[in-house]
């Protein structure tokens, strides 16, 4: 009798709600599925949102977000934290007092600092970025894009891989612990991103793949970090991991064909049942 499989890692989405399903916590728990972890998750808003922008946002009461996370961390253990959407600087604040004294204070956290969509609706209000600012530490791994590494740094966007390393190194100098910028604003022929930590930079490299479906690809790859991270030794391994899968992803998505404008990206290309023909 073949002995029973080790229960799989549980990861705590703390995003958003997309309705579209693309982004947010409908794709962090798409990908942790796909990706064999155990999806569970926090909402810290609400969004009226298509893969053509986002109409309104609703702010889940602070209250509610702390609530959250107590009634489910005393019952359901959590091997990895990954954050999205937070919304506002009073939610932060609550995430960062249950992340440092409470109940999430050992648990690792992959922070995605969720600032404006796809489509360029804004996401984090104006005053909510030095609060953002304060959590990098506490973080084990950022994953900012471009736009949002300027953001967090008070600078203008990258424009090649020599800005983005340059500012790779100053959110390390701001006290983050690893950095995983993503260059998909970048021009090129290839996908380049970069890995930086205390032991130095990894560029992560794949084709670039012509897709306009590209909703979600900062939260599917945050979320796929966090999900693959208990199966790796060390984080970088997880990254790369986490790049390659989401770049089959995003070669996938417009098989999907869901909506008329950013589409999301394929969380489940590598599964069989999606590759069948449909009856009828």
């Amino acid at each position: 009798m073949a002995a029973p499989l080790p229960p799989p890692p549980v990861v705590l989405s703390i995003a958003g709600s997309d309705p579209s399903g693309g982004a947010g916590i409908q794709a962090d728990l798409k990908t942790c599925s796909a990706l064999g972890a155990y999806g569970t998750c926090v909402i810290t808003a609400l969004t009226a949102q298509s893969t053509q922008g986002i109409t309104h946002v609703h702010e889940v009461p602070t209250e509610i977000v702390r609530a959250q996370v107590e009634t489910l961390v005393a019952d359901v253990r959590v091997d990895v934290v990954k954050l999205g959407m937070l919304a506002s600087a009073a939610i932060v604040e609550t995430v960062h007092e249950l992340l440092v004294t409470g109940p999430l204070a050992t648990v690792p956290v992959v922070l995605d600092p969720v600032m404006v969509s796809t489509s360029g609706s804004r996401l984090l209000a104006p005053d909510a970025v030095a609060a953002v600012q304060a959590l990098l530490p506490r973080a084990d791994v950022i994953t900012p894009n471009v736009p949002e590494a300027a953001v967090l740094l008070g600078e203008e966007p990258a424009t090649s891989a020599d800005d983005l390393l340059g500012q790779a190194r100053r959110l390390l100098d701001r006290g983050a612990q690893r950095v995983l910028v993503t260059g998909g604003h970048l021009d090129g022929d290839e996908s380049l991103d970069l890995w930086l930590d205390a032991s130095g930079a990894v560029p992560l490299t794949a084709p670039r793949v012509p897709t306009v479906s590209t909703h979600g690809t900062g939260c599917t790859l945050s979320s796929a970090l966090a999900a693959l991270r208990p199966r790796h030794d060390d984080w970088v391994g997880a990254a790369r991991e986490a790049k390659a899968w989401l770049t089959e992803a995003l070669r996938h998505g417009d098989a999907l064909q869901v909506g008329a404008g950013s589409g999301p990206v394929h969380h489940f290309h590598e599964q069989p049942r999606w590759r069948e023909p449909v009856s009828g």
